[in-house]
């Protein structure tokens, strides 16, 4: 009998921490504005949409990881090696535009949040964003990525502390809570809601990013007992960091159908905020924004990340993360410094997010369901079914949110 002369696997908690970091996409700027207008607009209505949503990118971010781990490439990496340089570039630049526009949404949330905190002018909460951003993607740098990850999850605390708080306050009623487990509408416009929420709900970022998390985490095994239980708590992992972000989303929805529901007030992120300051007191309202400053500044980071990720695996290019970070600043600066609405700013870098929608899913599902590459581990053919479902559905979504805000 051969020995096996690999490192023993560590319990499960110590192997935990890629996808909290990619699950903060789930929790940024742009859903606190959703999730808060659905729950004013609806009340507990739409809360089978957000359930729904985290079970669709629970199973699109484990797929990410378990690429990285069985092949040891990232998606980036993996869309590269099997596409001439022209496709590459273009990939790239699409891809490229979608980190950007991921920034945009981040940075001006943390912008906003530091506005309503201390009154800052949106271009100096913007440059502090960014200063900050910058500070963490050091961590990375010099400490490693176990380090970033304990300081990324317990951001992600910090933003469930600041949007949970106020559930204690007022307390929902079970029964209405159970009633919006169940999948209705009521009328177009709630239709048109939740096809934002769940078109918006898979960020390309965090899809092209939890692969090279998972791989730089776990490495790259072979085949057999140690790569099954790396996989298993990967599994473990998915499903607990899309039950904090999902907890998370569910409290905005919650807190605004039982306190801002009615309010005509509640359709950007400064409007929501002084609804819960008028209805909740200054205390739950502060938690509020420290909670949405938590989450530009974790999600803006992550961004930046992932940015360097893709442009290193579709391009062969190693830019210094810190260089890309203050260049990718500029739009977000420049958008903050015009005067642009912040609010409009949000809806129209969803938009942008959206077109990368299936560059990043397609790619993603087509490659872990080829034996030749996956091996033992390629996708079960029910896996595979659900995976392409998914894809079809986000990605039919997203254009029905393009064409409904183009046209609105």
């Amino acid at each position: 009998m051969t020995q096996n002369t690999q490192v023993p696997l560590r319990p499960v908690v110590y192997l935990l921490g890629p996808a909290f970091v990619a699950s903060i996409a789930y929790v940024d700027p742009g859903n606190v504005a959703a999730n808060v207008s659905a729950g004013a607009q609806y009340g507990f209505l739409l809360l089978w949409v957000i359930v729904v949503a985290n079970v669709m990118a629970g199973l699109v971010q484990y797929l990410s990881a378990k690429l990285g781990l069985v092949t040891g490439r990232t998606l980036p990496e993996a869309v590269g090696d099997n596409t001439r340089k022209p496709t590459r570039i273009a990939y790239w630049l699409q891809a490229e535009l979608v980190a950007m526009a991921t920034d945009l949404a981040e940075v001006v949330g943390g912008a906003i949040a530091l506005h309503l905190l201390f009154g800052l002018p949106l271009l100096v909460g913007g440059i502090i964003t960014g200063v900050v951003s910058i500070l963490l993607l050091l961590i990375q740098d010099r400490r490693g990525q176990g380090m970033f990850e304990r300081v990324i999850t317990g951001l992600l605390l910090v933003v469930a502390i600041g949007f949970l708080a106020s559930l204690f306050v007022e307390t929902p009623d079970p029964r209405q809570v159970a009633a919006g487990l169940i999948p209705r509408f009521d009328g177009s416009e709630s239709v048109l809601l939740a096809t934002a929420m769940l078109g918006a709900t898979v960020m390309p970022h965090a899809v092209y990013l939890h692969s090279g998390l998972a791989r730089d985490r776990h490495g790259h095994p072979d085949a057999g007992p140690r790569r099954r239980g790396l996989l298993r708590a990967t599994r473990v992992d998915v499903t607990l960091a899309m039950v904090v972000a999902g907890a998370v989303n569910l409290s905005m929805l919650l807190v605004a159908a039982v306190n801002l529901q009615g309010r005509d007030d509640t359709d950007s992120i400064e409007g929501a905020f002084g609804a819960v300051r008028d209805t909740l007191g200054p205390t739950i309202a502060l938690f509020f924004a420290i909670g949405l400053l938590a989450s530009g500044l974790a999600s803006t980071s992550v961004g930046a990340y992932a940015g360097a990720m893709i442009m290193h695996g579709l391009l062969r290019v190693s830019v210094p993360i810190l260089v890309r970070r203050v260049v990718t600043l500029i739009p977000a600066l420049v958008v903050l410094g015009v005067g642009f609405d912040p609010s409009r700013a949000l809806v129209l870098s969803q938009v942008v997010l959206s077109f990368g929608i299936p560059f990043a899913l397609i790619p993603l599902i087509r490659l872990t369901s080829d034996t030749a590459l996956m091996g033992a581990d390629a996708n079960h053919r029910v896996t595979s079914v659900l995976g392409w479902l998914v894809a079809a559905v986000i990605t039919l979504l997203n254009v029905v949110l393009i064409y409904l805000t183009v046209s609105g």
